[in-house]
């Protein structure tokens, strides 16, 4: 088999598995929206692959996602190498999210975390300041949900060993949220 035709079938099998997903998708959607429509805004983090998963999120309810519509508060907290390596430099790496959510975060406002492995202590100590702060949190998981799982009010966990697929499952899930939240959004 090529590593092209197994990495389709390992993405086919990790797709497959998603459906018990539904539920707590909707329950995303459902408080993403809320969020959104009552002028709160969404805190978005990750790191290496799933930093770049933050920002894409970020930018469909700041840009669009399908249809043209108004912006929608998202901020991705990985978009700011200045502020990241201030941090790491006066502070620790495992602050770097952290410290946004204590600056930006307010009651009603919702943290979306990404870790493909759940062992990520910045991710982890993200999520804590956000529920000391009063935010609602959903956090995207990976493997068996590592340290984190368990931490934000709503787990979307994607289990599997391959990160690689894990990133793809979650790519799709977060579309599927946009599309879910992005039918209901007021367009003005």
């Amino acid at each position: 088999m090529s590593q092209l035709q197994k990495a389709i079938e390992q993405s086919i099998e990790t797709f497959r598995g998603l459906a018990p997903l539904e539920e707590p998708l909707t329950r995303a959607a459902n408080l993403v929206l809320k969020s959104l429509t009552s002028g709160h805004k969404l805190l978005i983090c990750g790191n290496g692959g799933s930093a770049s998963d933050a920002t894409h999120l970020a930018t469909e309810y700041l840009c669009r996602f399908r249809e043209d519509r108004r912006p929608y508060p998202a901020i991705s907290l990985t978009a700011n190498g200045e502020y990241m390596t201030a941090v790491c430099n006066d502070y620790h790496a495992d602050d770097i999210f952290a410290r946004q959510i204590w600056g930006l975060g307010i009651k009603g406002d919702v943290l979306i975390a990404f870790t493909t492995s759940g062992k990520s202590k910045n991710v982890l100590r993200a999520l804590k300041e956000a529920k000391r702060r009063g935010l609602e949190t959903i956090c995207f998981l990976g493997r068996d949900g590592g340290f984190t799982k368990g931490m934000a009010a709503i787990d979307i966990l994607v289990t599997g060993s391959v990160t690689a697929r894990i990133q793809e499952a979650h790519k799709l899930l977060m579309h599927a949220l946009c599309e879910m939240v992005e039918e209901k959004l007021p367009k003005q």
